[in-house]
């Protein structure tokens, strides 16, 4: 394919061409800085629907490849090499078709330093694009940390009270686990035959190596996801974070982790994955659990949202690890189930906020009364975080219950009984705070002159509802993307399972 025509090239760099443009505007021409980075994003998304158009489902290898020569570290080549299939085609679209909601969210919420805010917005665009994208462990990890730079300045400089210390333990906690993984990358790029992902023979690395190796990427990505006990950056990064911020944070950075294990970890370390199955599980099902019943305590709507994401992302983990073809597939349209509802959620929670700057749950109640619209809206969302069947979030977690109930791999189903007890939990917090919210009287003098949704803010939801109901309705084609991709990466793990015997 001519490199100058790759769709991949063009998904992963047209963002900068809204920076460099913007970069180029007077400070006082904030509506046109505005649309060029709505317009940019938009065009982005068409790229992606592009990418999809030449994308063929039935095949599970890398798809669309540009692979150039780039530079030798230790007599390796590593190289410019980026590539689509199953497991990220979805994280792709996922992204583009997340990244202009959240700036179309931003038309009346950021009004200092616009330009500032959407060239950080747009090359966080572009990073988050490379890792999905990138074939080489090199490009992948620069694409990576290239991803802390925006969102550390988008949470330090447009966040709330203590945005500085949010953002600092955000890069801190990310940077630990990524000088881990860089570490990794090292030796398996220097010791078991280079940098390219496409070329990595697995049985080259012995049972000892795999395990420290799963351990260095494995904690940089347990970080990002953030499983439990390495959370605590999540809940202050998404409380003091700008709404867009939130939306792009729950909504695609936190997969990057997900994304990881499924790339890296599965494929590369596949009798390491087998030992530490158990493990794994277990730290997902007290990552269910915990964050569900942290977020029941929350007093700050927000704060719930992002315990909610623990508790959420905890499901994609025990998808992963169930090492089957429903697990992992339920994992992976779980992390696109996620980015849509608890995204939308965290555009509700921006909605009330610009209106009343609170977002504590007792200054609420009522607000269906007085704002009727936003109120049906946050109900779809809400029961389609819950998982209520109709709406995208049951499709997911319906599929990874039954790979983890059906795994050979996980040491026994109590695995996915203790996990459908945070599906129980969730329909608790959840309905707790919509209570809390909406329902009831109307306590508070200043909630009776909140204006109810304008056409924008209408419009900024839309599509989140309209995706919700057609996974929840017609999931088939998302399953059709993956299931090749899938199936091809567990048939390692039952190849291994029947040499053990």
């Amino acid at each position: 394919m001519n490199s100058g025509m790759n769709p991949l090239l063009l998904v992963t760099f047209f963002p900068l061409v809204g920076v460099l443009l913007i970069l180029l505007y007077q400070k006082t021409w904030k509506s046109a800085i505005r649309w060029t980075a709505l317009i940019t994003s938009l065009v982005t998304f068409g790229l992606s629907l592009w990418m999809l158009s030449m994308f063929d489902p039935a095949d599970p290898n890398i798809q669309m490849e540009i692979n150039l020569p780039w530079f030798n570290l230790g007599g390796n080549q590593i190289g410019f090499h980026l590539g689509v299939d199953g497991i990220s085609i979805l994280m792709v679209l996922l992204t583009g078709f997340l990244t202009p909601i959240a700036l179309l969210s931003t038309w009346k919420a950021v009004e200092d330093r616009i330009a500032g805010f959407m060239a950080f917005f747009l090359m966080l665009e572009t990073g988050m694009m490379g890792v999905f994208l990138s074939m080489d462990m090199a490009l992948f990890y620069i694409f990576w940390e290239f991803t802390l730079i925006p969102m550390y300045f988008l949470i330090g400089l447009w966040g709330s009270k203590r945005r500085v210390y949010a953002a600092i333990k955000f890069v801190l906690y990310t940077m630990a686990g990524s000088l881990l993984m860089l570490a990794g990358i090292l030796w398996v790029g220097l010791q078991y035959g280079g940098f390219d992902l496409t070329k990595m023979d697995a049985s080259l690395i012995p049972l000892s190596a795999q395990l420290w190796l799963f351990a260095a990427f494995g904690l940089a990505f347990a970080i990002k996801v953030p499983m439990w006990p390495l959370h605590s950056w999540l809940p202050d990064a998404h409380t003091e974070a700008p709404t867009a911020g939130s939306v792009i944070l729950a909504g695609v950075l936190l997969k990057m982790g997900a994304y990881g294990f499924l790339r890296f970890n599965l494929p590369l370390f596949p009798e390491a994955t087998l030992k530490l199955v158990p493990w794994m599980a277990a730290l997902a099902v007290i990552g269910i659990i915990y964050g569900a019943m942290v977020a029941f305590r929350q007093k700050d709507v927000k704060r719930l949202v992002a315990y909610s994401s623990i508790s959420h992302l905890g499901f994609v983990v025990l998808g992963i690890f169930a090492l089957n073809q429903q697990g992992i597939e339920g994992a992976i349209l779980q992390m696109v189930n996620h980015g849509l509802s608890t995204g939308a959620l965290f555009l509700i929670v921006g909605l009330i906020y610009e209106r009343r700057h609170t977002r504590e749950l007792e200054e609420f109640g009522g607000l269906w009364k007085v704002m009727p619209v936003l109120g049906g809206l946050s109900l779809v969302v809400m029961l389609s975080s819950l998982g209520l069947p109709g709406l995208n979030g049951f499709v997911g977690e319906f599929s990874i219950l039954l790979g983890a109930f059906n795994s050979d791999f996980l040491a026994s189903p109590w695995f996915a009984g203790v996990a459908t007890i945070g599906v129980i939990l969730a329909a608790v917090y959840l309905l707790h705070m919509f209570q809390k919210v909406f329902l009831g009287p109307v306590t508070k003098e200043e909630n009776l002159k909140l204006k109810d949704l304008s056409l924008r803010e209408i419009l900024t939801l839309a599509p989140i509802l309209v995706v919700i109901f057609w996974i929840g309705l017609y999931p088939k084609p998302f399953f059709l993307l993956m299931s090749p991709a899938v199936e091809k990466l567990t048939t390692v793990f039952q190849t291994l399972a029947l040499a053990a015997h």
